[in-house]
Formats: C-alpha cells, sequence, structure tokens
C-alpha cells in the first residue's frame, strides 16, 4: 500500500488538488442536515415564512457546488489513474527487457500478458477509487461526527452503536477474501496463457483437427475462473446484507432514542430530523464498504503480482562490465559445465577453442548441448564451472549488451515483428539507409521477392513473418545479421527443413555472412559444415571428438558414424 501511495506522490499537484477536493466537496454535505434543521426549528417552529427562500437557495446551491466540485474531482482522478496506469505499465515493461532469460522459462508469455495489461488498472484502481473514495469517507465521517457531537453527544453516541459490529464483520470479511481474490485472479491469468497459446498455434490445432480438446480446455479453465469468483460472490452475498442489516437497523435505534428525549424536553424536533438526514451521510460510506473492500483486495493482490516482477533481480551485468575498443574474434571454453536444473548437466567439461575468422561447427544428437553452446557464448545463462574468453578476457567480466552487440545470431526459427521489412532490418542498425538495405538483401539473396512486393521495404511481414517461407525469412534474418555486420556469428540450424533450392540460396547467404568473422554454426547438413575449419562433435554434453571432416571420417568415431546415417539426426 506504501509503495502504491508512492507512486501516486509522483504527480504532487495532481494528487494534492484531489485531496483538497475531496475535503470541501465532503465538507458541503453539512449544509443539508443544517438546512433541514432550520426548516424545522426555525421557519416551522418560529413561523418565519420569510426564510423559506433564502433557505431553500442555500440548500440548493450547496448541493449544485458539491456537484460540481465531484464532477471535476471525478475527472481529475480519471487524468490521474491514466497517467498511474501509463507510469507503472512503462516501468513493468521496461523491467521485463532487464530480466534473465532464465526467468522466461519459468513464465508463460499470457501470464505475463495477463499481469501487464490486467493487473496494473486493477492496482491502480486502489488508489484512485480505493484510496480517493476511502479517504473521502473518512473526512466525511468525522465531518459528520463533529457535527453530530455539537448538537447531542448522547444522541451521537446512540448512533454509532452498529459501528463496532460493522467494523469487525468487514475486517474479518477483508481478511478471507484476499487469498479467494488472488486465486480467481489467478485462474485468470491461467485463462489468459491458454488463450495466447492457442491464438499463436492455431495452425497446429487446425493441422491436428484437435479444436473440439482445444475448446474443452479452454471451456475448463474459462469454467474455473468462474468458479474462483463464486467463491468470492457467496461470502459477499451474505456479508453485505448483514452489514446493511446491522446498520439500518439503527436508525430505528437511534429515532427511538430521539424521539423519546423529544418528548421529554432534552431535543428539539429540528435536531431529530437533522440527525436523521446526517445518518444517510454518516452510513453513506459503509454504503461503499462492499465495492471498496472488493477494489482493495483485487488491487493489492494485482500489486503484489506486479511488484513480483518489479522485486525481481535484474539480469546481471547487463551495461556493467568491459567494453573492449578491439574484438578480433578469438573464443575459448575452458572446462565449461552447465545445466539447466538440477536433475541432469546439459554440458560437462566442455574445452574448445575458435580462432579470429574460423568457423567451427557443432554437430550431435538432439539434446547433446549444441543449442547450450550458443546461449552460453550470448550469456543468456552462466557457466556452472569453467571460464568462457573472448580474445583472452573472461565474457563474465564483459558487458553482456556490449557482447550481444558484437555478435549476430541466426536461428531456425526466424522471428519477424509484425511491421514493415524496413523497420524489421532496421533493429540491426537504426539509422541504415535504404541504399544499405538493399545492399544486405541483395547478399543474403532476397531483394528479388522484397522489390515483388507492391510495398517494397514498407511491406508488412505479418504476425510472426507470416507473409513469407520458412527460406524467405531465414534470409531475412541473415540479411539483418549482415546490416549488424557483427565480428562474431552464432547459427543455429539456420537451413534445416529447406528444400534444395532454396537452401542453396540460403547456403550461399550464409557463406557471405560467415567471412572474415569467427562463427559458430550448429547444422545437420553436411553441405554446411563440411568445410568448417572445426567440428565439434558433442554426445550427452560432453565433446567426443573434434577436428575437420576429413580426419573426423578418417577417425571412424562418432561423427563417421553419423554420417553413416546410422543415428537419424546428426
Amino acid at each position: 500500500m506504501l509503495r502504491l501511495i508512492r507512486h501516486t506522490l509522483r504527480f504532487p499537484l495532481m494528487s494534492g488538488f484531489s485531496l483538497l477536493l475531496a475535503i470541501a466537496c465532503t465538507s458541503l454535505v453539512l449544509v443539508l442536515p443544517g438546512v433541514t434543521m432550520r426548516f424545522i426549528d426555525t421557519i416551522i417552529g418560529q413561523n418565519r415564512p420569510d426564510l423559506i427562500l433564502s433557505t431553500a437557495l442555500i440548500g440548493a446551491g450547496a448541493i449544485l457546488a458539491r456537484q460540481a466540485l465531484f464532477t471535476l474531482r471525478t475527472y481529475l482522478n480519471n487524468a490521474l489513474e491514466l497517467k498511474l496506469t501509463h507510469l507503472i505499465r512503462v516501468e513493468l515493461y521496461d523491467k521485463l527487457q532487464r530480466l534473465p532469460v532464465k526467468w522466461f522459462d519459468k513464465n508463460s508469455s499470457g501470464e505475463i500478458m495477463s499481469r501487464v495489461a490486467d493487473d496494473v488498472p486493477t492496482m491502480d484502481r486502489v488508489i484512485i477509487e480505493g484510496l480517493d473514495q476511502a479517504l473521502a469517507a473518512v473526512l466525511q465521517f468525522l465531518i459528520v461526527i463533529g457535527y453530530l457531537l455539537y448538537h447531542s453527544w448522547e444522541l451521537t453516541l446512540v448512533t454509532l452503536i452498529p459501528l463496532p459490529f460493522i467494523g469487525f464483520l468487514t475486517a474479518w470479511w477483508s481478511k478471507k477474501a484476499e487469498p479467494k481474490w488472488r486465486a480467481s485472479s489467478e485462474a485468470s491469468s491461467a485463462l489468459n496463457a491458454i488463450l495466447h497459446d492457442n491464438l499463436a498455434g492455431i495452425r497446429q490445432i487446425k493441422a491436428y483437427t484437435v479444436e473440439p480438446q482445444a475448446l474443452s480446455d479452454f471451456g475448463e479453465a474459462s469454467l474455473k475462473v468462474g468458479d474462483k469468483h463464486m467463491d468470492v460472490m457467496k461470502g459477499q452475498a451474505i456479508v453485505w446484507p448483514t452489514v446493511s442489516f446491522i446498520a439500518e437497523a439503527g436508525i430505528i435505534l437511534m429515532v427511538a432514542f430521539g424521539a423519546w428525549w423529544t418528548l421529554n424536553g432534552q431535543l428539539s424536533p429540528g435536531v431529530v430530523i437533522a440527525f436523521l438526514v446526517a445518518w444517510g451521510f454518516l452510513f453513506d460510506p459503509i454504503s461503499r464498504i462492499n465495492p471498496l473492500s472488493q477494489t482493495f483486495t483485487r488491487g493489492l493482490v494485482s500489486a503484489k503480482r506486479v511488484f513480483a516482477i518489479i522485486d525481481t533481480p535484474d539480469e546481471t551485468h547487463l551495461t556493467e562490465g568491459n567494453r573492449p575498443e578491439n574484438f578480433s574474434g578469438k573464443i575459448e571454453f575452458r572446462d565449461v559445465s552447465f545445466s539447466y536444473n538440477d536433475d541432469a548437466p546439459a554440458l560437462q567439461h566442455i574445452s574448445l577453442t575458435a580462432l579470429p575468422g574460423q568457423t567451427l561447427a557443432l554437430v550431435g544428437s538432439t539434446g547433446s548441448g549444441k543449442s547450450t553452446v550458443l546461449n552460453l557464448l550470448s550469456r543468456f545463462y552462466e557457466p556452472i564451472s569453467g571460464k568462457i574468453l573472448l580474445d583472452g578476457e573472461p565474457i563474465s567480466e564483459i558487458s553482456k549488451e556490449w557482447l550481444r552487440d558484437n555478435t549476430g545470431f541466426v536461428t531456425q526459427e526466424t522471428f519477424l515483428f509484425n511491421t514493415t521489412i524496413r523497420e524489421n532490418l532496421t533493429l540491426a542498425k537504426h539509422q541504415a539507409s535504404d541504399e544499405e538495405l538493399w545492399s544486405v538483401l541483395e547478399a543474403a539473396n532476397a531483394a528479388d521477392f522484397i522489390r515483388a512486393l507492391p510495398e517494397g521495404l514498407d511491406a508488412k511481414a505479418g504476425e510472426r513473418g507470416i507473409r513469407f517461407s520458412g527460406g524467405e525469412k531465414q534470409r531475412l534474418s541473415i540479411a539483418r545479421a549482415l546490416l549488424k555486420n557483427p565480428p562474431l556469428l552464432l547459427l543455429d540450424e539456420a537451413t534445416s527443413a529447406l528444400d534444395n533450392h532454396t537452401e542453396k540460396l540460403v547456403q550461399q547467404a550464409l557463406d557471405r555472412l560467415r567471412s572474415n568473422r569467427t562463427s559458430f554454426v550448429i547444422a545437420h547438413r553436411l553441405s554446411t559444415i563440411r568445410n568448417a575449419d572445426l567440428i565439434c562433435v558433442l554426445h550427452k554434453g560432453e565433446l567426443v571428438e573434434s577436428g575437420r571432416h576429413e580426419k573426423l571420417l578418417e577417425n571412424n568415431g562418432h561423427y563417421a558414424h553419423l554420417q553413416r546415417g546410422k543415428d537419424a539426426t546428426i
């Protein structure tokens, strides 16, 4: 709650002005019971018809002023909420970009999207609707109590008899409801995760004709959201009518005592009537307890989920660390071991060296650790033991930002954003000219199919580059890497699953890309690896062989076994 308040205080003028409006708006509630008392005790009791018009105008003016202030306050609070939502969403998104890759391995995209899209505005409602209305309610309660005490402290005490019971009941329910709201929020996130996955994999769902199963899974998740929400509603269906009963029973008690004391001459009829009018303002905050309690509970649950991300430690050495002026491209692995979890090591005591300008190919069966080598080189993960050296300097001491700026990554699953070809390419070099873009497209054998598009470089790629074939996306990815012109290149199965003609075009582009730069290549196809300067054969996380293609075939070891086709996957 304190953190939410601190966020609000980043806009001190708007917050302060809203507070002043709340005080002014709340203070005006005293006019109506005061005017009512004047009508009963003075105008009627003393037969003063001359005061009717002026008294009525005072009452109407106060009501008009209060509504005008309320309108202004509502507008101001909505503006403040939009600013807060924008501020926290941007802060949360910035945080997401600074988190390590392994964090995303454990959190689904749908869950993350739910926190950014749903939890942020929900937590902001605590400030705008919750704290603002709660503050106004407290002010209104105190002002009205002061007014009532001024006229009759005895009747005021009678009026307040229901409050302890209401306070106990609402405090108990708020504590009881929080885990229920948390379960409801988590169920909603799970539903969003399923929706996100199903939309992303809609082609697979259609290809395998599993629409009924997908619908069933979504329906079950949706029902669970309803069930968790109903857990809260069941309690509220009992608690809040009980609160209303206690509060409204207090009216009978107050009027009964007021009538008795009036008959005994202790109070005037106008005071009792004024108490009756003021009771509405006194217990008006109680009528808002139900929505306010929901807002607070849901908002605090959402705030905990948002702050859980914000409080997650940043990826270390993202900007800190050395930034070498020169990078020749010598890469060394010295006794490197790594595990994604405690169950099984992904790499065990790997030692290898790639000299500047060399191409090093990584081969091995699925799960042998090939992609892990590239992940460690990019510092998406850190070795458990051993060292990785870049030009003799441990990469653990080098800024990750600098390292990734000097590394080109081309993967089998090429990702294109749903924006123009120009914007997809200029991710590698923001100020690149059209001449530079066409130059790298030519080098990547991609210029022809881009020129064939009516929009050219301004053509939209579509979601995940759906507008282009696999080979075309690969060539665009290679063009992007060429534009970046990195001294270190990582190729992860960049030519797999391509037809022979497309593979030839991609291979030509890759040959140009690898020229005069250190390259690590993962490939299944012999044409991609046979000309590598060094081939490293991995098996169950261990380096079992290394050398050139011809030498490894002569050794008749694991590599030769793979080449003879006895293992389906290289």
